[in-house]
């Protein structure tokens, strides 16, 4: 139903009693002076919350109040509106019905943008409600730009066939109107839309690839205009001053730009291959900075355990994991917790990713000799009481690191290890004394990233009898006594079935036991000890809990274990699959 008259939204609000004549006031003057809607002044004051007007609107003129949080998407339907005219307008295709069409609207008193989007669409007009965050969010789902991608390839393609696009044009960087300027920036508009970390842009014999990793996951588009690759990795040696004639050795460094409103720090790498030169492109969004401790999603006990902790006042705590696995997240998360002004907080970074004020973070930069172990001894001079290594690299820099835990420091570094056991073997491996260990040595946690089950298309889910037997096997557990959760795949998670990643995590704290096992430099012992620690719980346990709550899947289950599905069929008994034939 659409409406014809102007709705004074200020009016009903009073008139509903949920502002007063003098919040309205207020609310208009200040509205004046920023330029925005009323509604969207209002909720910025404090004075109501955006579901108080929405749910106010749907009731006086008579409209449902759509969550799109969950809603199934039909691309097709929603691509009736053009982008430009569904952000300009705020406005969503819903539904494609026999005489009309449902638009979500974050404004429906917006009467000009529904006359505008009416003369877009072929049928009458019956309007919605829909929350304003929630629906940028979803254009971001449904407006992906491959499109546009393919379509600045071939232009761009076609500029250097064609020869009016040479080298000189692009050492001018300020030119952001060129064919490959304008490709650039829409690839990183389209990873920054969908959350990517990485882009990989990668020349083939007759295709170049676009490659994102969007949730630990690589999703690729090709190109088949080749010839633009060397246009493109110029481009970005560029932007990250790096050197455009060298071809032939690898090369690294970074740039800053913004993109859809978010300063984005971008960490470049090039290397050469047999057909160009690969790029590597990790996304750190600035404008989001560090996590609160809380939002890395450790259970309330594993929390307030890590919490006790990090705030020792000297010892070294460990975060295990393999490349990718948030181990620095977790780290920044620890700083900024405890980032006090009675703190003096030195970090060891390579490179620095967040920058974080009060705290002192230093680039390594191994080329002129600062490397981590310089940095470290050079840092410990500054008086420091809490010192953040970004890896432990080598027998210099753990040696170093010890020794500053000893001395009254609280030492804080990452480890490429599988679980918090094999961190002690890992370390003594390294060559560090067992008793030096055993003394400054307070917490190891490990952790993986799992990807969560998109809440829009989860259905239950029961394990085959390979899953069952592997969870029988492995984690002694009865398969039919638990409910599991998998995503079908919806226009919300780009069809894969999951959206998100959530952490997993191990705790392992030092006692007496571990200690002396530590001491005896016994590693056997060391890991027996560990089993029998209080709150130790291993990963694959926790991942599984996750399962079980519908968080995740038994898929991301077996994967974090290193479990395949071939080898779970390989290790299945065949009376079990000639059970499951029958």
């Amino acid at each position: 139903m659409a409406f014809g008259k102007k709705i004074r939204l200020g009016d009903l609000l009073v008139e509903s009693g949920l502002i007063t004549e003098q919040q309205l006031d207020l609310a208009l003057k200040e509205q004046k002076k920023l330029g925005r809607k009323l509604g969207s002044t209002l909720i910025e004051l404090g004075m109501i919350d955006e579901d108080s007007i929405l749910n106010l609107l749907s009731s006086q003129l008579g409209i449902p109040l759509i969550d799109l949080t969950n809603y199934s998407f039909d691309e097709s339907v929603v691509r009736q509106l053009s982008e430009s005219i569904a952000r300009r307008y705020r406005a969503i295709v819903l539904e494609d019905r026999p005489r009309d069409y449902l638009v979500g609207m974050a404004d429906p008193t917006d009467l000009y943008a529904l006359d505008e989007i009416q003369a877009k669409l072929p049928k009458p007009v019956s309007q919605a409600i829909v929350r304003e965050r929630d629906l940028l969010q979803a254009f971001d789902r449904v407006y992906r730009r491959t499109e546009e991608i393919s379509a600045l390839a071939e232009e761009l393609g076609q500029e250097l066939s064609s020869g009016s696009e040479d080298l000189r044009d692009l050492l001018q960087a300020e030119m952001t109107d060129a064919p490959v300027a304008k490709l650039l920036q829409s690839i990183f508009e389209d990873a920054v839309q969908v959350g990517a970390s990485d882009i990989h842009i990668e020349p083939d014999k007759e295709v170049i690839r676009i490659r994102q990793r969007v949730d630990g996951v690589l999703h690729e588009q090709e190109m088949k205009e080749i010839q633009i690759a060397p246009a493109v990795v110029v481009r970005l040696k560029l932007m990250a001053g790096l050197n455009i004639s060298e071809k032939r050795l690898p090369q690294d460094g970074r740039f800053n730009m913004t993109v859809n409103g978010r300063e984005i720090d971008v960490r470049i790498s090039t290397m050469p291959v047999q057909y160009g030169e690969s790029v590597v492109m990790r996304l750190l969004d600035q404008t989001r900075g560090a996590l609160d401790i809380e939002q890395l999603g450790m259970r309330d006990e594993l929390l307030h355990r890590f919490r006790k902790q990090i705030h020792q006042p000297h010892g070294m705590v460990l975060v295990t994991g393999p490349t990718g696995s948030g181990k620095t997240t977790t780290l920044y998360a620890a700083l900024k917790l405890l980032n006090q002004p009675q703190s003096k907080i030195i970090t060891v970074e390579d490179p620095v990713e967040y920058r974080m004020q009060r705290i002192n973070q230093v680039q390594v930069q191994p080329k002129i000799g600062l490397n981590f172990a310089a940095v470290l001894r050079s840092a410990l001079r500054q008086d420091p009481d809490i010192i953040m290594v970004g890896e432990m690299r080598d027998r210099e820099t753990v040696e170093i690191g010890v020794s500053a835990a000893m001395t009254g420091h609280l030492v804080l570094s990452t480890l490429h290890t599988n679980d918090t056991v094999s961190t002690a073997t890992r370390l003594l491996d390294m060559g560090v004394e067992g008793y030096l260990l055993a003394t400054t040595l307070r917490a190891v946690l490990a952790q993986r990233l799992v990807r969560r089950v998109c809440e829009s298309c989860a259905e239950d889910y029961q394990p085959d009898i390979y899953e069952a037997t592997w969870l029988r096997d492995r984690l002694y557990l009865d398969a039919s006594q638990y409910h599991y959760k998998k995503g079908k795949g919806c226009l919300h998670c780009g069809f894969t079935g999951y959206r998100g990643r959530i952490g997993v995590y191990e705790l392992l704290e030092m006692n007496s036991e571990l200690a002396e096992a530590l001491r005896r430099e016994d590693t056997q012992e060391f890991v027996e000890a560990a089993g029998r620690a209080p709150g130790y719980r291993p990963l694959i346990n926790e991942a599984h809990q996750y399962a079980i709550e519908g968080l995740t899947t038994l898929d991301e289950v077996l994967r974090l274990a290193g479990q395949s599905r071939e080898e779970l069929i390989e290790e299945t008994p065949l009376d079990l699959e000639l059970e499951l034939d029958d």
